[in-house]
């Protein structure tokens, strides 16, 4: 569940869309001749059909080193190495927070449920409020997550599928996949194909490309908080544990769906894939580890079907709703359900 931005984002506010081709005109000839077969009571010719083309069978280009997503990565797992130099309670208790905020509400609630699988609907600035939050997660760009995971949820576990345990092992469904990108080019048709919908957005488009800008805007917020609290110290405590533990700790948390939701756990569905109930990364990942729960029916907001399978990110909604500011809230398997 991440995905690290690209150049692919600046170049889609200036592709152009091209106008319709015109139908072709069928000369007048061959409609007379038509017309008199029909008239005469003959059948009309069969026309020679051609196999359709799978558009998912095309193989795709060859995938380059993703530098931005391993330089991004590295320098955040090497400034948890200064965390023992810098610990306070405040910042660790700030930790916690922040890991709720961006992980759980940022990327759960706001990337997955609402903007991937539209499990509920809301106002419009709650909408760009929850994908600010969820870029602060450190996950890379709103519509790059979003195409990666419906592309995923497309091919789960199959070819094409961009982390699947099967195609490269744990560790390759954990982290290794992110440091792999498609070529620039092809990366905007992948956007325009699997998140049309925020590739139209200006607002979305404008948040994707705060994505890094955002990290060091949230960073120097926190460095002037603690410094008010008690000096430069606390400053750069909050900096390295707001910041770097917190960022690793969201990211690892909820890579263990992608990997451990695929390898270890139970299942309720008898689905074609390998999605996994698994009750530590749901605690982790705030209800996001009743994975096969999630695969068997994507839309629904609650990801936890049985009494014991809580599910906080399905709470939090709940809450949303109960303030007024969620509604159409998908808390069903099939429409035949709400009648039922």
């Amino acid at each position: 569940m991440s995905s690290i931005p690209n150049s692919a984002l600046n170049l889609i506010p200036f592709a152009t869309a091209e106008a319709p081709p015109k139908a072709r005109e069928i000369s007048k000839p061959r409609q007379e001749k038509k017309l008199e077969r029909l008239l005469a009571g003959e059948a009309p010719e069969p026309k020679e059909s051609k196999p359709k083309r799978n558009r998912d069978t095309k193989p795709e280009p060859k995938q380059v080193l993703n530098w931005a997503a391993i330089i991004w990565l590295g320098l955040l797992h090497v400034g948890c190495l200064f965390a023992p130099f810098f610990f306070s309670w405040q910042a660790l208790v700030l930790v916690f927070a922040l890991h709720w905020l961006t992980g759980g509400i940022g990327i759960c609630m706001g990337f997955h449920r609402y903007l991937t699988h539209s499990s509920f609907a809301t106002y419009k600035w709650v909408r760009y409020s929850l994908a600010v939050l969820g870029g602060l997660a450190g996950e890379g760009s709103v519509i790059d997550w979003v195409a990666n995971h419906r592309k995923h949820h497309a091919h789960s576990d199959e070819e094409g599928d961009p982390h699947s345990p099967r195609e490269g092992g744990a560790w390759w469904s954990h982290l290794w996949w992110m440091a792999w990108q498609l070529p620039t080019y092809s990366q905007v048709a992948h956007l325009r194909r699997w998140a049309p919908d925020l590739v139209k957005d200006k607002g979305m488009r404008w948040i994707a490309r705060a994505f890094l800008p955002s990290q060091f805007v949230l960073a120097a917020v926190l460095f002037g908080l603690g410094y008010l609290v008690d000096g430069a110290y606390m400053g750069c405590s909050f900096v390295v544990y707001g910041s770097f533990v917190r960022l690793v700790f969201v990211l690892h948390s909820t890579w263990f769906v992608n990997s451990a939701s695929h390898i270890w756990g139970y299942k309720n569905y008898a689905i074609d894939d390998d999605s996994r109930n698994n009750w530590w990364v749901a605690i982790l990942a705030y209800g996001e580890g009743w994975h096969n729960n999630h695969h068997a029916y994507p839309r629904m907001a609650p990801h936890g079907h049985k009494w014991w399978e809580y599910d906080m990110t399905y709470m939090a909604i709940r809450t949303l709703k109960a303030v007024g500011l969620a509604w159409d809230v998908v808390d069903y398997k099939k429409k035949s359900d709400i009648e039922a």
